[in-house]
């Protein structure tokens, strides 16, 4: 089915939107910060949670971490916790000495469960069952299918597609540009949604796609494009 717009497909990102991990580990951080004496007001708060969703998407700062320690390593864990902290508003010389600390507590206790969005499965069977394609776009050094299986949507998808896998990381529009060759679409045929404004939003722009930042929390609220903060809205978009 073609709707009014011309959109065939709709791809989206799978960790932030799709599915969510329980607890969420910025907000852990958060909790264990402010029991360790950190004053972290709600400005504060957004301000490190839209830090966290710049660092990962594939930042200059990401890159040179990797470069320094390897992401398995206790090192990159100490220095994502400093940069974190500081991000929320602690003074450098406070976050250092804090940084070792609160790293080895979520390391101790963050065990989070990947469960799939509330709205998700509704809006995947509509969307699919009026004849959209559909397809998963994500910033994963690895295939990711059995986790789609495992929240009970892999049968939904005609395509899912992890960054390593092509060695193209979002916001580089390389990654949506060989997920739309692979199944066929031209861009300004195809929409993304995400959750990520800096790797979401600015790549699929970057690639022609329409965007659509998916933003529950209220982190993005200046945010230049289509927004919504349930999936139950985004079908409204589509009409």
């Amino acid at each position: 089915m073609f709707s009014p717009n011309g959109t065939q497909a709709i791809l989206f990102d799978l960790d932030g939107t799709l599915r969510h991990t329980q607890p969420n580990g910025g907000e852990m951080f958060v909790e264990q910060a402010r029991a360790l004496g950190l004053r972290i007001s709600e400005d504060d708060r957004l301000r490190g949670i839209r830090w966290e969703h710049y660092y990962w998407a594939n930042s200059v700062d990401l890159r040179k971490d990797f470069a320094a320690h390897p992401e398995s390593e206790p090192e990159f864990w100490v220095n994502y916790s400093r940069r974190q902290l500081v991000a929320l508003g602690a003074h450098p010389a406070h976050a250092a000495e804090l940084a070792p600390v609160l790293s080895a507590h979520m390391d101790k206790h963050y065990k989070p469960l990947g469960v799939l969005d509330s709205g998700a499965l509704e809006v995947l069977t509509q969307l699919k069952g009026v004849g959209y394609r559909l397809g998963v776009v994500s910033n994963r050094e690895k295939p990711f299918h059995g986790d789609l299986e495992g929240l009970g949507i892999l049968p939904f998808f005609d395509l899912s597609l992890a960054a390593g896998e092509v060695k193209s990381y979002k916001p580089d529009p390389g990654i949506f540009q060989i997920a739309l060759e692979r199944m066929g679409i031209p861009a300004e045929a195809a929409v993304y949604v995400g959750d990520n404004y800096f790797a979401d939003v600015v790549g699929s722009r970057r690639a022609g796609l329409r965007p659509v930042l998916y933003d529950p929390r209220g982190i993005f609220p200046d945010a230049d494009c289509e927004v919504i903060e349930s999936f139950g809205e985004f079908l409204n978009l589509l009409k």
